[in-house]
Formats: C-alpha cells, sequence, structure tokens
C-alpha cells in the first residue's frame, strides 16, 4: 500500500530584493501578522497533513523572533537550511524528511510559496482529491492564462510578437509530488545545470507530466509592494465572512 502521508514544504530563504524592504518579503507584516505566519497558517490543523519543514536561512533573526513567539499555535514546525536558489532549499527541504524525520520515499508533498499567504481551503483540498490520478507525475494549482500575452524583443522592451495564449497556464502552488519522485528530479537536474523555477519543471525536465488543476486567481504571489495591499485585500475580506 502507497503512503498516503503528506507533508508540507516552505522554502523561505528569498530575500525578496524586489519589495525594496528592510527584511524579506515572508516577514513583512499582513493584517496583523507576518507574510508567513499567514502563509503557515493555510495548513494549521488539516487532517491530512503530517507536518510542515521550513527551509530558512541559517541564522535568520527574523525567524528566530517569530518561532519564540507567535508560531507555536501553527503546531509543530521543523526547519532545514535554505539554499542559494528556491530548488536547493526544497531539496534541503526533502533531504532532511528522508535524512532527519524518515519520512519514505512514497509519501507526498506539497511545496509551497512562503509568500504565497491568500491560499484557500478548498484549492488545498482540490489539491490533495486528485492524488489518486497523479501518482507518478505529480500536480499542482494553475489558474488559465486570460491577459494577452505580448514576447519582448531580446534585449528591448519592443514587442517581438503575440503569443498564442490558447492552452497556457500561470503556475501556483502548492505543487505535490512524491517525495522520492520529486527528490531525484531535483537532484538531479541541479546535478546537470538545468533551469529549475518550479517543482513542476523539475518533475518535466525529468519527463514527466504533472496535472494541472484550477485553483482560485486570489492565491497571489507577494513579489512588489502593492501585492501586499491586495493580499491584506483578500485576508480581511475572507476573515469577515467566517465571522
Amino acid at each position: 500500500m502507497l503512503n498516503d502521508a503528506v507533508w508540507v514544504v516552505i522554502p523561505a530563504a528569498g530575500v525578496g530584493a524586489r519589495m525594496q524592504a528592510d527584511r524579506p518579503k515572508q516577514y513583512l507584516p499582513l493584517a496583523g501578522r507576518s507574510v508567513i505566519e499567514h502563509t503557515l497558517a493555510c495548513f494549521t490543523g488539516h487532517p491530512s497533513l503530517a507536518g510542515v519543514v521550513v527551509a530558512i536561512t541559517d541564522g535568520d533573526p527574523y525567524w528566530a523572533e517569530l518561532t519564540s513567539t507567535s508560531l507555536s499555535e501553527q503546531g509543530v514546525i521543523h526547519t532545514a537550511s535554505g539554499g542559494r536558489e528556491r530548488a536547493d532549499s526544497v531539496l534541503n527541504a526533502l533531504d532532511y524528511l528522508v535524512d532527519t524525520l524518515q519520512v519514505t520515499a512514497d509519501a507526498w508533498v506539497l511545496v509551497h510559496d512562503a509568500a504565497r499567504p491568500c491560499l484557500q481551503r478548498a484549492d488545498l483540498e482540490r489539491l490533495l482529491a486528485v492524488r489518486e490520478q497523479c501518482v507518478d507525475a505529480g500536480a499542482l494549482l494553475a489558474v488559465p492564462v486570460r491577459d494577452t500575452m505580448k514576447r519582448a524583443q531580446p534585449h528591448s522592451l519592443q514587442v517581438a510578437r503575440t503569443e498564442d495564449r490558447d492552452g497556457l497556464w500561470h503556475a501556483l502552488t502548492p505543487q505535490m509530488a512524491r517525495l522520492g519522485v520529486l527528490r531525484t528530479a531535483l537532484a538531479t537536474a541541479l546535478e546537470q545545470g538545468a533551469t529549475i523555477t518550479d517543482e513542476a519543471s523539475a518533475l518535466e525536465w525529468a519527463g514527466l507530466q504533472p496535472l494541472l488543476v484550477e485553483g482560485d486567481a486570489r492565491n497571489i504571489k507577494i513579489t512588489r509592494p502593492a501585492d501586499l495591499a491586495l493580499a491584506e485585500f483578500f485576508l480581511t475580506f475572507r476573515s469577515a465572512m467566517h465571522e
């Protein structure tokens, strides 16, 4: 029988330079908490989840502040060393699951961006529900491209052409796969110098075809200052709906 345990991995070693802030974007204040606290709360208390591993920069002072105060309500959170790139951080977290926590290769892993605090519980349920359909290849939340897509000229902001948006999707997170499959795909791709921008691209590089699961467009990634205000609107609206 395959292992149905599901672990969450959150790479949180990025510096978020585009935010032009005094700290990494995952620690910026948002609706009374930090961004990463809202992100972790997306998974708190879910009965299908075995635990969370956050990959952080060694000696991260902002994480230490959170750990000593307001993270206790999120339950047990494990930490692994962050890497130079996102893929390195995720691989370190997967190694931690296997080597330290003795999690088996056939367990499931959900990898979620630290700066996506607006994940809807319905989207999480929708993704978990397709495990039997994507045992080998994995799956990811995504939304269809709705805007007209322009390709720029190389080294220029002039339009080269309009791209056909038919069949194009915006990749979101979480992205889901069997631990062993994803670990092997990431390790091999990094060893061979492949460009890996998310977990699905590592699986694709390994010859797999992850399943697209349509998600909610409110699942935004905070990358620029204006995104904070939008995320706060979404979170405040969701909180009001639950009152």
